[in-house]
């Protein structure tokens, strides 16, 4: 399936103005349950990796209210990447669950499940199978992880980097190539039920 158009909406202008310009993308700063777009307007709606931070209730109103009659609903996270070699993977599991798992938000479990705990008011369809992959050095990594909210509330209450430690216990098992890292996607896709 191909749009015509797409439009971008984030309650943050900040992250709206970190998108590249297209002459098919409108964008504007909204909540995602109030979205001032026209009743019935779109085809599809999508949410990426956010869905554990809305106000369920109000976000499926405004979905259903937005989309066409035959409109869909499509929402998406992803968790722990895997890493295509056992000893480093396993290395990376401890890391994640052990030594910044305290650190992650209450809603981090929401997509550890892969939103399959939340109450999905739409009627289901069954995805295709999808990830994510990347060819990463584990200088790659190491700054990926770097960026999850776990490690950074680590630094601000430890005072240090668990990183710098966590990338030189894995050198040796990664060595000096690359490693496939993928990140397996899951999904809730459904149209709205109508009444009658």
């Amino acid at each position: 399936m191909h749009f015509a158009e797409v439009v971008a909406t984030d309650a943050s202008a900040e992250q709206l103005a970190e998108m590249p310009d297209h002459p098919r993308i409108r964008r504007y700063a909204a909540p995602a349950e109030a979205s001032r777009l026209a009743d019935a307007s779109v085809d599809l709606v999508t949410v990426a990796q956010a869905l554990h931070w809305l106000e369920l209730p109000e976000f499926w109103n405004e979905a259903r209210r937005v989309l066409t009659e035959s409109g869909v609903l499509a929402v998406w996270c992803y968790g722990i990447q895997q890493v295509d070699d056992v000893e480093v993977d396993r290395r990376l599991q401890t890391f994640y669950h052990s030594v910044v798992g305290p650190y992650w938000p209450p809603e981090r479990r929401l997509v550890e499940t892969g939103y399959g705990t939340i109450d999905f008011p739409f009627d289901e369809l069954t995805p295709p199978a999808f990830d994510m992959a990347l060819e990463w050095k584990l200088a790659d990594l190491a700054a990926y992880i770097r960026t999850w909210s776990a490690t950074n509330r680590f630094v601000r209450e430890r005072g240090f980097d668990p990183v710098a430690g966590f990338e030189r216990e894995l050198a040796p098992h990664w060595g000096a190539g690359t490693r496939r890292v993928r990140w397996p996607l899951s999904l809730r896709v459904g149209r709205s039920r109508r009444s009658g």
